[in-house]
Parts: C-alpha cells; structure tokens; sequence
C-alpha cells in the first residue's frame, strides 16, 4: 500500500506543495545556497568555544527568554553600520530570518489576511505565508527583475494586503531597491488601511549601496529585517533579526515560543559580534569576487543581472536545467532556482569562482558547436 502525505488530513492550502531546499550533491565547488565560503576565523572558534563551555554550566536553567544581551549588541551593531540609531528595544531576533518572519506573520498575517511579495523574489516568503494560513499575493516586477512602482502601487490598491515584502538586495536576482520604491509602497500601502511593510535585507552587507535603515525613522509600520548567516558566516548557527518600532518588538513576543532562543545560540551570536570587523573584511573580499564573476560572465557571453548580493544571476540560456546539468558536469554545483532562462551563482573563493567560470567556459563553446 503506497501511503504519502496526501493521504493524511493535511490543511488544504498545502497539497500538492514541494519544501524549500537546494540539492547538497557531493562536487568538488558548491555555489548553490549563498554561504559565505570562508570558516570562522580560528580566534572566533576559540571565544565560541569559551562562551559556550562557560554557558554550558548554566544549562540546567533556561535561557534568558528576551535575549537581551544579544539584541543589545546587535542594536549597536546596527547603529554603527547601517546609519541609524538603534536601541535593543527596536531589535527582535529568532532562530534565523525565517522564524522572524514566521514569527511576524504569526503576529499581523493569518487566516483571513493576505501578504504580498514582487516575483521572482524569495520563495520563503511565499510558504511561510502559507504554512501560518496567510494568503500570498504574487506581485509584479518588470522584465529586467526591477519592481515597476506604478504597477506595484496598483496592485498594493487593488489587493489590500496586510503585508507588503520587499527583498532589497533581492533573492534570487541580486538586484538591489531604491529606497524612492520602497517609500512609494509604504506609502500606497497606508493608503489603503494600516499594513505592515517588511524590508528583507538578508544580504544588505554585500549591497555597493546603503542599508534602507534610516527609512524606520517615522514609519511604524516598517520593519527591516536581517540575518547572521551571510555576512557573518553563520549559516549553521541559525541567527535572524529584524529592527523595528518598539510596538513591534512588543507584537512578536505574542506569538514566539517561551525561550526560542537557546543559550548556546545567543552565545555563539555574542562571540560573533565580538569579531564583526574580521567577518566584514571577508564580505569586502566576497564583493571583490562578486563584481569579478559579473564582468568575466559578461566577457564570457551571458547576459547578468546587476547584483548587490553575494550571488549573480546569469543567462539566458533556452533550457536553464540543461545548462546548470552540463555545469555540475564538470563538478561545479550552482542552483536552478526556477526563474526561466536563468541560474545564479554564489561568490566563493577565488579557486571555486575560476572552477565555475572554467565550466561556464566550455559550456558556451559546447553551445556555439552545437549551435
């Protein structure tokens, strides 16, 4: 008897729907998921080290539940790079982003309420939405992946969506927002009834532009969230935060679980922000191979889309899967991540990139043979 999910009494808004991943293949170069290539620095290692054998005797107690050493120092993290004063009244932070968005749809999404985000954007967005019963609303964007304000304006009217996602650098195209854009949305979006306006700044850090940060001046209804996964190179510690109106911040703890945030995150997080400077250099580094990948694509042949991230998307290829298969060929893994004619590629090290651009090499005159 052949038994699967859909013969279980799940809610309706979830058959026939696939999990987020990207395939982990065993190739010698993997750019496929936006981590940062380089480990922790070994000093960083060895504070981690200290902070947890000494949080380690303390674990027969729970943790602080508000976390408030940590929000303190990433609040002053913020105020130091992102060119606004932050206060740890303002700073949330849950177990990675998307349990802050979970969280935050938990707490102004649901059954009944509806959010909308511009696609091709971050998928995540879309199936949390789901898995909290909010309803999602695909936006448009424009040809060359920017958002068109007047058609977004319109659908912001038209849909009156409670929550308004704006991916600024975006996931997966690289592109990063005006703030002019995300003004203009805000904007429109009050215009209709009170909604909440969320920035995702997952990789703000490698942006050429600033952070829209100074836009939460004023607007209680924006909040700007972020991650320690890519520029800190945490992607296995599993950080998120967002900045916010206080109100916010107040909002969240509704909905989170009681000490969400165990005492060995909050302390590895800790040692990490003790060694912000060291963990920018390597994003300086990442941006350097960013824009290096950017121009020897375009040299190659491929049309790329502008990037403020740690990825560049590239194409246009007739058949997309067929291309990213003839990449993995020669042992580089980047990902096919659905957007039509499209794949992206994460910023590695300079071996890995010149691996990749290698392969997009001899992909090319494999096309230019055949075709």
């Amino acid at each position: 008897m052949n038994f699967g999910i859909d013969d279980l009494p799940v809610r309706d808004e979830l058959r026939g729907k696939s999990p987020y991943g990207a395939p982990q293949l065993d190739v010698p170069v993997r750019l496929n998921t936006n981590e940062n290539p380089y480990p922790l620095p070994e000093p960083l290692v060895e504070r981690i080290a200290e902070r947890v054998r000494e949080a380690a005797r303390g674990l027969n107690r729970y943790p602080d539940r508000d976390a408030v050493e940590l929000r303190t120092e990433l609040a002053k993290y913020l105020t130091r790079t992102g060119g606004h004063r932050v206060g740890p009244e303002n700073v949330w932070a849950a177990n990675g982003s998307n349990e802050v968005i979970q969280q935050f749809l938990q707490a102004f999404g649901g059954p009944g309420r509806t959010a909308i985000g511009f696609e091709p954007s971050y998928s995540m967005h879309a199936l949390i939405a789901r898995g909290t019963g909010t309803g999602w609303i695909s936006g448009p964007r424009g040809a060359d992946f920017t958002i068109d304000v007047a058609a977004a304006e319109k659908a912001v009217a038209g849909h009156r969506p409670d929550v308004v996602f704006v991916t600024t650098p975006n996931n997966p195209t690289g592109n990063a927002v005006p703030a002019d854009t995300v003004l203009a949305l805000y904007e429109a979006a009050q215009a209709v009834k009170p909604t909440m306006v969320v920035v995702d700044e997952a990789y703000v850090e490698f942006s050429h532009g600033a952070s829209l940060l100074p836009l939460l001046e004023g607007r209680p209804h924006l909040v700007v969230s972020r991650t320690m996964s890519k520029a800190f190179g945490a992607a296995g510690l599993r950080l998120g935060y967002l900045a916010a109106h206080p109100a916010v911040v107040d909002a969240l703890q509704l909905v989170r679980l009681p000490y969400h945030l165990s005492a060995i995150t909050q302390v590895t997080a800790l040692a990490a922000l003790e060694h912000t400077d060291t963990l920018l250099g390597y994003v300086e580094q990442l941006k350097s191979e960013r824009d290096r990948l950017v121009g020897e694509l375009r040299a190659i042949g491929c049309d790329v889309t502008e990037s403020d991230a740690n990825f560049v998307q590239f194409g246009r290829f007739e058949d997309s899967h067929d291309a990213w298969r003839r990449i993995l060929d020669r042992g580089v893994l980047v990902r096919d991540n659905g957007v039509p004619g499209w794949l992206r590629v994460t910023a590695g090290t300079p071996a890995e990139n010149d691996a990749f651009l290698d392969a997009v090499r001899d992909l090319k005159k494999e096309q230019e043979q055949s075709g």
